[in-house]
């Protein structure tokens, strides 16, 4: 993979990571955090397409790699609601 892609596929999770962290209204840190979230939730996504036999969505191809859009932002809700919730449930003692 080019460095060229990678800046692309960086910037496509931190924007997922990012609109996914909106969705779940847990914001869980800055833009490197939003990267990471985007990756996680396209993991998380993917696997729950494959899970409930459904089709990538909004796929995005960089240099080979596929990104699946709208899972990763799926999953990104997700994993911030899952992650907010343990965050939070810690601060409630």
């Amino acid at each position: 993979m080019s460095l060229t892609g990678l800046l692309i596929l960086l910037l496509i999770a931190a924007i997922c990571g990012g609109i996914g962290q909106s969705i779940a209204g847990y914001s869980l840190g800055g833009c490197l955090v939003s990267i990471v979230v985007g990756f996680i939730g396209a993991f998380i996504g993917k696997w729950l397409a494959a899970e409930m036999g459904l089709t990538l969505m909004l796929p995005v191809e960089i240099d080979g790699e596929t990104f699946p859009i709208l899972w990763s932002i799926i999953g990104s809700a997700l994993f911030a609601i899952v992650i907010g919730l343990i965050t939070r449930g810690r601060g409630r003692r």
